[in-house]
């Protein structure tokens, strides 16, 4: 089979895809009796990412595969395409992520001790619905707490293929510098949009605001019977 055929096929099925595509997965596009030589779709993805160098696109490999994605230095503009309110992630979020990314697996106990404060179920449960976090196991002391990892979607929407890939927490000068869609290849991409994440709202768990004050039927009802007992003594010293 001729290889700019491969190459073809490959390239369109990469942007056909709503996911990345494994090796396995573009060789299962041909048929049996006309397989690709061995090495040819490596060699295809090899030419359409060297072909990626002056375009606004660049072909990466990420945990779940191959994919196209948006180059770092256009995405601002690319970005006016999707018209959803951009939102930020709270600070005890982002550290919850990155204590999971760094430290897995750890147990939500171990989180808090890190921390110093309690972790919101809500984070959690945010996280692994989308398919950031999961659980793994549990750790073999009472109370079998559960042992909480990364997953292969995390590292997909991070742009990184393996954990290796996450850069050193001594470059990551603050933990909102984590932001999706962009390769980890240093500090400085990482800080090409601090904080803004194209995903929908955690409701933040550390607002220190005092509670709205309210006003019960018992506190008006005690207020009530303390006024009439002093009219009632004020009465009885008149008549005195």
């Amino acid at each position: 089979m001729d290889q700019a055929l491969i190459t073809r096929v490959v390239e369109a099925a990469l942007l056909a895809a709503n996911q990345p595509l494994t090796v396995a997965q573009l060789h299962g596009l041909f048929p049996l009796d006309e397989q690709p030589p061995e090495g040819a779709v490596q060699q295809a993805l090899d030419t359409l990412r060297e072909a990626c160098g002056d375009r606004g696109v660049e072909l990466v490999e990420v945990a779940s595969g191959h994919r196209y994605q948006v180059k770092a230095d256009v995405h601002q503009w690319v970005a006016r395409l999707w018209t959803e309110r951009q939102t930020r992630y709270t600070r005890a979020t982002l550290e919850t992520l990155a204590l999971i990314a760094y430290r897995q697996p750890i147990t939500r106990g171990e989180i808090e001790q890190v921390r110093g404060v309690a972790v919101n179920s809500n984070i959690i449960k945010a996280l692994e619905e989308r398919d950031w976090i999961r659980v793994v196991g549990h750790r073999d002391v009472p109370g079998k707490p559960e042992l909480l990892a990364t997953t292969k979607g995390f590292l997909d929407y991070f742009g990184l293929k393996r954990l290796d890939d996450l850069p050193p927490l001594s470059e990551l000068k603050d933990i909102g510098e984590l932001e999706p869609q962009l390769a980890f290849d240093g500090a400085a991409e990482a800080q090409a949009k601090a904080d803004a994440m194209p995903l929908g709202d955690v409701p933040a768990d550390d607002d220190t605001s005092d509670p709205p004050e309210t006003t019960t039927d018992t506190d008006t009802d005690t207020d009530t019977d303390a006024a009439t007992a002093a009219d009632d003594t004020r009465q009885a010293d008149e008549d005195e």
